[in-house]
């Protein structure tokens, strides 16, 4: 029959075959020291309703794998150290994964993305993507001429190099990511070897107040920008860059690409962190260089840390350099995808219409020979003067120096007076960052008929920094 026990005593060698099944909800207030030997695994699905005041000392690490099916009712309180592997669904509409965080029909709310604004631009730098070049496409000559914003530099060479805007082949990693346009430098023949004072580099200015105004704590070492750009070289070799600091007690920072592999283009990303030495004035001019170096000779290069800032010494600017790209005839350095940016991670380049992005090269640089976008009366009263407007696109950074065109192919400071002569020589005046509002004839007085206007086009517009 049913045998109903209270108390049982004596030895447990007393209690023979096999015991029925015993319902955890009749073991009530056994002691812990009456529950020797090893447990059986307990299945979580039959611990219900466990009071937390039953639970004590520490419980041992759970694998998330084991947690199946747990209600979202049952995770309470604010969780601060929970590793997922794989994915994990939050509610109905959010997954999240090592790639990132979906979420589906419903609101996020973000108090900033990477360290900085959610939304407007992130990138610094202009014509990041080489899509600009009002100039020329190709160039010889020493500065700005090719790429808008982009400065080429070199002293000492046998042979110029060659500046100039090339197709980004489809197919490379570059082209897939939204790229087709790149800055190539194309080494001349350096027949007498390297020298010490030698050098090729490419340089990028920012306005002073595009820092000042960035988001940037750029006196925190803890507060971060981010660099990064595409580099090709046709030879092996590693390569440096710099920072330059132009306000204040002027600061230097050098970096590196690393190795790359002949022929392949490379992504290249800096975190750059913060000095309290830094100054960046609060105006139009220069603040900070970027420097991408493809040669420099030993008077400009020493031993020092790469990634840190220190007060700048013209005679080391970046490490000392391996020759070989420099010594090697019709080498070829190829940029693109330059962005710098509020935080510590580069994000994806920041693409922007080739319709934005020239209005934002024209606060720089404008040109027009292809169009009359001025027209003057010339004035009685003094001959070679003449009155009128001629307006930029965009308002420019300063009053540019100004080379006028006129409508008929001479871009070399010539001007257009109907019914009277093309190719008269002539000069801007009354310059201001929107325009100009007279047009001086050069030499002699202009044709003072009735109905015969002063026109001019612009050659260039210059206000670089």
């Amino acid at each position: 029959g049913v045998c109903t026990a209270t108390t049982l005593s004596g030895a447990a060698s007393g209690l023979t075959g096999a015991l029925p099944a015993i319902s955890a909800a009749n073991l009530t207030n056994v002691p812990a020291a009456n529950i020797t030997g090893t447990l059986p695994a307990i299945s979580a699905a039959n611990l219900t309703n466990v009071p937390a005041a039953n639970i004590t000392g520490t419980l041992p690490a759970i694998s998330a794998a084991n947690l199946t099916n747990v209600p979202a009712a049952n995770v309470v309180g604010v969780h601060t150290s929970l590793n997922v592997t794989g994915s994990t669904i939050v509610g109905g509409g959010v997954t999240i994964s090592e790639s990132g965080i979906e979420a589906s029909g419903i609101g996020i709310t973000v108090a900033n993305i990477n360290g900085g604004q959610i939304g407007g631009r992130r990138n610094i730098i202009i014509n990041g993507d080489m899509q600009v070049a009002q100039r020329n496409t190709t160039s010889t000559t020493v500065g700005y001429q090719t790429v808008d914003r982009y400065y080429l530099d070199f002293t000492g060479t046998d042979e110029a190099p060659t500046q100039a805007q090339v197709d980004v082949a489809s197919g490379t990693t570059p082209y897939t990511n939204g790229f087709r346009k790149a800055y190539k430098i194309t080494n001349g023949n350096q027949t007498s070897g390297a020298g010490s004072s030698d050098g090729i580099f490419l340089n990028y200015s920012i306005e002073a107040q595009d820092v000042a105004n960035s988001g940037w704590n750029y006196t925190s070492s803890s507060s971060f920008v981010a660099l990064s750009f595409w580099v090709k070289s046709s030879v092996a070799q590693n390569f440096y860059g710099r920072l330059y600091s132009y306000d204040g007690t002027n600061q230097g920072y050098a970096f590196e690409t690393g190795s790359l592999t002949a022929d392949t283009w490379t992504k290249v990303t800096k975190t750059i962190s913060g000095n309290s030495n830094l100054t960046f004035d609060n105006n139009n001019g220069a603040g900070l260089l970027l420097e991408l170096v493809a040669f420099r000779g030993t008077g400009f290069t020493a031993s020092m840390t790469l990634n840190q800032w220190a007060a700048y010494n013209s005679n080391s600017r970046v490490p000392d350099m391996t020759s070989t790209w420099y010594t090697t005839n019709d080498a070829t350095l190829e940029f693109t995808g330059l962005q710098l940016e509020l935080g510590s991670q580069a994000t994806a380049f920041e693409h922007r219409s080739v319709g934005e992005e020239l209005r934002l090269c024209q606060r720089y640089f404008y040109k027009n020979i292809d169009s009359i976008v001025g027209m003057f009366i010339a004035d009685a009263a003094d001959g070679s003067q003449s009155y009128g407007f001629l307006r930029f696109p965009v308002a420019m950074r300063a009053a540019p120096t100004i080379i006028l065109a006129d409508n008929n192919g001479n871009t070399d400071g010539k001007v257009t007076q109907h019914g009277a002569a093309h190719d008269i020589a002539a000069t801007a005046q009354q310059i201001q960052t929107e325009g100009f509002a007279r047009c001086n004839k050069t030499s002699g007085s202009w044709n003072l008929t009735a109905g015969r206007p002063i026109v001019a086009g612009v050659t260039s517009a210059d206000a670089e920094l």
